[in-house]
């Protein structure tokens, strides 16, 4: 019923994920142990994972079925800590069509061009703000528009808030631990994906509009969001075809923004940059903007 097999992998994700929580649920109070740390650690790890199944499964439901298409959509809800068809209007028909524009709800340079610690730290706060307005624009919508289709969104609204209340009525504590920091963390993390996904690239290029993640350790677990101008090129196309698109349109990218270590990125950027000028990224669209003559005095 999986409309492409490699959602295997996706499934014994989630399936690892939900097995973690029931697992450090039931550790107690062995919360200083070697063991304890380590199955944090991997839960904490899996969290960030389920922020890029969301975003797969937004884009292309895994299953044949709606009903299994729903259920997931719930069971995805429970983990990453939003309703996930807050991607429709944040997403799929403002992201993907602006691609980094002015109309875009989490455009990178919304306040400023730079791309440091700072700025990159504070970039998920700031679009996860402005993306709130569209998002209760487009349930509101729904009510008036597509009455069925605003009551399997409304389910997920229920059902998040039954999760979260249960967790905490049987234990606060763990639920603090267990559940609300990794919801946090993978609402953090894809944020953060999407801005060094896109910040100091060229908005404009059909082909230097987005950063890549190269590594093939990394776009294992994380699906292959690492592969993004691809993605955008072919947002249609399914997650598992995403390692073939790349390698065919990889020669028209700049070299600029293909990383081939996510690690090494961070390090030379956000730290050692502070020290080394030559650590930072180019503005790719500052350097458009400058050609064009249209950088304003602010700008500039």
């Amino acid at each position: 019923m999986l409309r492409y097999n490699a959602d295997i992998r996706t499934l014994i994700f989630m399936a690892i994920t939900t097995a973690l929580l029931v697992i450090l649920w039931q550790m107690g109070s062995e919360m200083s142990t070697p063991i304890f740390i380590l199955v944090y650690a991997a839960q904490l790890l899996m969290a960030v994972v389920v922020s890029t199944i969301v975003h797969n499964h937004q884009h292309l439901p895994m299953w044949k079925k709606k009903w299994l298409n729903v259920l997931t959509d719930n069971w995805l809800t429970a983990f990453y800590g939003f309703p996930v068809f807050a991607w429709i209007p944040t997403h799929n028909s403002n992201h993907h069509v602006h691609v980094n524009k002015e109309p875009d709800y989490t455009k990178t340079y919304m306040v400023s061009e730079k791309n440091n610690l700072i700025t990159l730290l504070t970039y998920p706060s700031l679009s996860g703000y402005m993306q709130q307005k569209a998002v209760g624009q487009y349930f509101i919508s729904l009510w008036k528009q597509h009455r069925r289709k605003f009551y399997f969104h409304l389910l997920q609204v229920v059902f998040l808030i039954s999760w979260v209340l249960t967790a905490l009525l049987l234990d606060w504590r763990k639920a603090i631990y267990y559940v609300i920091i990794p919801q946090q963390l993978s609402l953090f993390t894809v944020l953060i994906f999407n801005y060094i996904q896109h910040i100091h690239a060229d908005e404009e290029s059909e082909f230097n509009h987005s950063r890549n993640m190269t590594g093939h350790l990394l776009n294992f677990f994380l699906l292959n969001n690492g592969l993004h101008t691809a993605h955008h090129i072919s947002p249609g196309i399914h997650w598992s075809k995403l390692r073939e698109k790349h390698n065919e349109i990889a020669d028209k990218i700049d070299p600029r923004l293909n990383e081939s270590n996510f690690a090494w990125y961070l390090l030379r950027t956000y730290i050692l940059g502070i020290f080394i000028p030559s650590c930072r990224t180019q503005n790719m669209r500052m350097e458009r903007l400058q050609k064009s003559g249209k950088m304003t005095a602010a700008a500039a």
